[in-house]
């Protein structure tokens, strides 16, 4: 059975048809208009609901990552005092401590230095009288008397002998005191180094308290909570969780360096060719586990020392115990570095039996490698150094493993808290969304119904001869509007 009443013309059954239901739509205006505004304010009051809680939940969160952030940067700003007070008590003890004898020591030097300055300055004994009568004597004329004249010689000679003499006495004089002066050197160095020392020590103790304070005003901030040490910690986070992420990846490129290096090998110690599950060979998954058992050693090695505290059982651990603990991680991370230097040695051995079997099977004649000498054993070297020294490296990665874990928790729950914020966001605008778009539903409903509806707003109109009144989709918005707090 076909709908059109008029199967020639389209149109005009479907005008018919509008014509006929038209009634029947208007009297249905009101439960479609109640209808899409119940519809609307499910959606829009869910949305809401679901938006609130969201920003709940991510305050909350953000709370809580907050208390965790403030934590965990109290107790790293609290151990970092304490270093600086170890470090202040360690230069006190070791070098301050001793400054009672030092000074006596400085006052000993300056002493016997300002005695030799003293010995230095003794002013030489005055000439003797005889100058004086040197004078009478030169003021005598000989008159070419031959005795007059050999006296005068004699006194010359005996002032020439005499004048030597002193001369000589002076020098010696000036030698003495050029010895005392030499012999300031040693002591003014002494004084010197001493001085320079305790120099040094001021510094280092002006240092540290410049070191302290500043550690002391960021502990304050951080338990006061401020918002700006907040944001502060948050960014240095995210710069830790970016470093300690970038690490990682250079460690992971040495893992699988290091698992590349022994998979082949261990294809003849666990049977090569058989498979565990899937396509997973027996001789890869070795490798693998002797990796992370080497990575494991590696992070027990790393607490036994104390340079991680990811597990809080072995801080806590008594020193005898903690002490065994290192030797033992040490000790099985060495025979592993043993082994793959075994493996080393052994692969390159597999490589050439495998391409001396690859020829015999291809017919070719086996032809004897062209002796190369030391070169040949270079690879063989590399791998064997690689062999030994990546399970060490790999130890080395429980520090930015730390660091990782740490700060990721800061940076991931800083993202959730923007997800959920954003969340809530979308959520808003949905619920705004429904609320204009059942709107423009009922306007869209009321233009199809137009005709009635006008002819209803007349006749209200004239019978009551009051204002028409704000009816149909406007009222009822202004009624959700209400409803939805907005």
């Amino acid at each position: 059975m076909s709908w059109m009443l008029f199967p020639d013309n389209t149109a005009l059954s479907a005008l018919v048809l509008f014509l006929i239901a038209l009634p029947f739509l208007y009297a249905a205006r009101m439960p479609v208009h109640e209808a899409l505004m119940g519809l609307a304010r499910a959606v829009a009051g869910s949305f809401r609901l679901a938006a609130r809680w969201l920003s709940r939940s991510a305050d909350a969160l953000r709370a809580r990552n907050k208390t965790v952030l403030l934590a965990h940067a109290r107790e790293e700003a609290g151990a970092a005092i304490e270093r600086e007070f170890e470090r202040v008590m360690q230069l006190v003890t070791r070098d301050l401590s001793g400054y009672p004898a030092l000074q006596r020591k400085l006052l000993d030097e300056i002493t016997r230095v300002e005695e030799d300055y003293q010995r230095c300055n003794e002013v030489p004994p005055p000439p003797p009288n005889w100058t004086k009568a040197v004078e009478t004597i030169a003021k005598i004329k000989d008159g070419g008397d031959g005795l007059v004249v050999k006296i005068l010689e004699d006194i010359a000679n005996s002032v020439d002998d005499i004048y030597g003499k002193i001369v000589t006495e002076y020098r010696r004089s000036y030698e003495e005191r050029h010895k005392i002066l030499k012999g300031f050197m040693p002591f003014w160095r002494s004084l010197q180094q001493t001085l320079t020392r305790v120099d040094r020590n001021i510094n280092g103790l002006s240092d540290s308290a410049a070191r302290i304070d500043a550690l002391m005003e960021k502990y304050r901030e951080i338990q006061a909570g401020s918002e700006r040490m907040e944001q502060t910690l948050t960014s240095s986070a995210a710069t830790q969780f970016v470093i300690a992420a970038t690490v990682m990846l250079v460690a992971l490129g040495g893992a699988f360096v290091n698992f590349w290096l022994i998979a082949r090998p261990m294809s003849a110690m666990v049977g090569g060719g058989e498979y565990i599950a899937g396509g997973l060979e027996a001789s890869h998954i070795a490798a693998l586990v002797i990796i992370l058992v080497e990575a494991t050693m590696g992070l027990f090695l790393m607490e036994a020392l104390g340079i991680t505290h990811l597990f809080p059982r072995v801080q806590n651990m008594p020193e005898r115990l903690r002490r065994r603990l290192l030797w033992v991680s040490f000790t099985i991370l060495l025979i592993l570095a043993g082994v793959e230097v075994a493996l080393a040695v052994m692969r390159e051995q597999i490589i050439a039996a495998d391409m001396a079997f690859k020829q015999g099977l291809g017919g070719a004649a086996t032809t004897p490698p062209a002796e190369i000498g030391w070169v040949a054993s270079i690879p063989v070297a590399g791998q064997m150094i690689l062999g030994f020294i990546l399970p060490f490296a790999l130890a080395f990665v429980a520090i930015p493993l730390e660091y990782f874990i740490f700060s990721g928790r800061t940076v991931l729950g800083a993202l959730f808290v923007s997800l959920l914020r954003g969340m809530a966001f979308a959520l808003r605008i949905g619920a705004n969304i429904a609320k204009h778009l059942v709107v423009i539903v009922a306007k869209l409903y009321d233009a199809v119904v137009f005709l009635p509806v006008l002819i209803e707003h007349w006749v209200r109109g004239r019978g009551t001869g009051a204002p028409r009144a704000a009816g149909g989709a406007v009222g009822k918005r202004a009624v959700f509007d209400r409803e939805q707090g907005s």
